[in-house]
């Protein structure tokens, strides 16, 4: 996949949907990370609980080029406010950074990541002391003390290590019976294909399903190993970058053992999955599955969240189980929000982050996979006729994808902001639009599970486009659509 050329000039630091990102050696240098790790340092002291008397902060980071030699260098920023910086001993998941937090009743966390962007990427996201991203009036505070100035020095030295994986793995396997996983999926013949993609996530679901479940064959592991080009390809769970993990899992299908694969972004926070026919299955297919599994079979208490870019099946499984639905913007800080302020079953949002009432405000993708596996085991059958029965029980059977267009330049988003904003069209594709709803960007309906929605990235210069409609053919239809129009502008 060739990379957009690089931009001649940084862009000024400002913080999207979750966290500053940039372009590695153009928007994220050294210069430019300590004061912004300093400010952010300053904001979790100065934000903190009174009730909470640590001084420490979590450094996380992932597989990224540089990320662990920046990681070690904003710990002298943290240090030069006047607090204890503490960092993992490796490239871990962003949620294990969380958990951290959370388990050492640290003042937040600043992790080294680009997520799911390309490979020349990088950024930083904040983590709050109750375990999950900061919210926007807190990057804004950010924002106001980079441009006040006179941030501290920064101060060399030692810096303390803690092992960040160890803790995280045996915090989930104390939430989840991960034994008895293993063994269900002996007794259904099920393999579990995992593909971190390259990065931070590796190795964790082995971890977590024990040496016995290796041996038997009942989960595997591919493209493991670090690679900070992640093989060419944006570290992003969608299906153009899975043919690898796709074919391993119709392989071991038709050898007759069935397969499921499950795939985590660059930093291990959000989640998509294989079914056993090779369909790819994202969090449109897997938030179903969640709510009905954690509301059925574990009969948990809580509201369901869902961003205005999540599915209409996630609402008619909730309402089947007589679950309360709230709609939130896109970003998982939204959801992470009312998780901290009501009482939430589970939350997603379309691009892969799910986070559970019971566990983090925060998305974490290898105990969502824990909860998936147990979801298959407790049903007794693989994951294509499960998502099957769910629509069908349901009435939510519908095909979704996502179109990202890069654009020319800003003028030219602008100009198609201005458009949308002021005259929103009145037929899509030859459908007349039913209701036009602007939580976040441009949705437009057009009948049940039959929808178009334009949003412009919060952390990349994209044009997102968002399709569910009843056919695969109607949704590649409605796509083309949108695609000419922005490209008309």
């Amino acid at each position: 996949m060739a990379s957009a050329p690089l931009p001649l000039a940084a862009i000024p630091i400002a913080f999207g949907t979750d966290g500053w990102r940039g372009i590695l050696g153009v928007d994220i240098t050294m210069e430019r990370l300590l004061p912004v790790a300093a400010a952010a340092a300053q904001e979790l002291a100065h934000s903190a609980p009174t009730s909470l008397t640590s001084r420490e902060v979590i450094i996380g980071y992932d597989r990224r080029f540089l990320a662990p030699e920046l990681a070690q260098a904003i710990c002298s920023a943290v240090r030069g406010c006047g607090l204890t910086p503490l960092l993992c001993d490796t490239p871990t998941p962003t949620p294990a950074s969380s958990w951290a937090v959370v388990q050492r009743q640290a003042l937040g966390a600043l992790v080294i990541t680009a997520s799911h962007n390309p490979p020349e990427w990088l950024g930083l996201k904040i983590k709050g002391p109750f375990g999950g991203s900061v919210e926007g009036d807190f990057t804004g505070r950010v924002e106001t003390r980079l441009a006040a100035g006179g941030l501290t020095v920064p101060i060399p030295g030692e810096v303390g290590q803690f092992d960040a994986m160890g803790a995280y793995v045996a915090g989930l396997q104390a939430k989840v019976d991960t034994a008895a996983l293993a063994e269900g999926l002996d007794r259904l013949g099920l393999t579990v294909i995992v593909d971190p993609m390259h990065g931070s996530a590796a190795g964790v679901l082995p971890a977590l399903l024990g040496e016995g479940a290796t041996n038997s064959g009942a989960i595997s592991e591919i493209r493991g190993r670090r690679d900070p080009l992640f093989g060419g390809n944006p570290p992003e769970p969608l299906a153009a970058y899975l043919g690898e993990l796709i074919g391993a899992v119709q392989a071991s299908t038709a050898a007759g053992r069935p397969a499921m694969g499950i795939v985590f972004d660059g930093d291990g926070d959000r989640i998509a999955a294989v079914d056993e026919r090779g369909r790819f299955c994202s969090t449109q297919l897997l938030m179903p599955l969640f709510i009905d599994h954690l509301a059925r079979a574990r009969q948990l208490p809580g509201s369901v969240i869902k961003t205005v870019s999540g599915s209409d099946l996630m609402q008619l499984v909730a309402e089947d189980l007589g679950r309360q639905v709230l709609e939130k913007p896109v970003g998982f800080k939204y959801i992470a929000a009312e998780m901290l302020s009501s009482e939430v079953l589970v939350g997603g949002e379309e691009s892969g982050g799910v986070g559970f009432g019971m566990h983090l405000p925060e998305r974490d993708a290898p105990f969502a996979a824990l909860l998936l596996i147990e979801a298959l085991v407790e049903g007794g059958v693989p994951l294509g006729e499960r998502i099957d029965a769910l629509q069908q029980r349901c009435g939510g059977a519908a095909a979704y994808d996502r179109l990202d267009l890069r654009l020319a330049n800003m003028e030219a988003r602008r100009r198609l902001e201005a458009k949308l904003a002021e005259a929103p069209p009145s037929a899509v594709a030859g459908c007349p639009v039913l209701e036009v709803v602007t939580t976040d960007g441009v949705k437009l309906r057009l009948g049940p599970s039959h929808w178009l929605m334009l949003r412009f990235s919060g952390t990349e210069p994209l044009l997102r486009l968002y399709c569910e409609a009843p056919t695969v053919a109607r949704v590649n239809e409605v796509l083309i659509w949108a695609r000419e129009l922005a490209e008309a502008v």
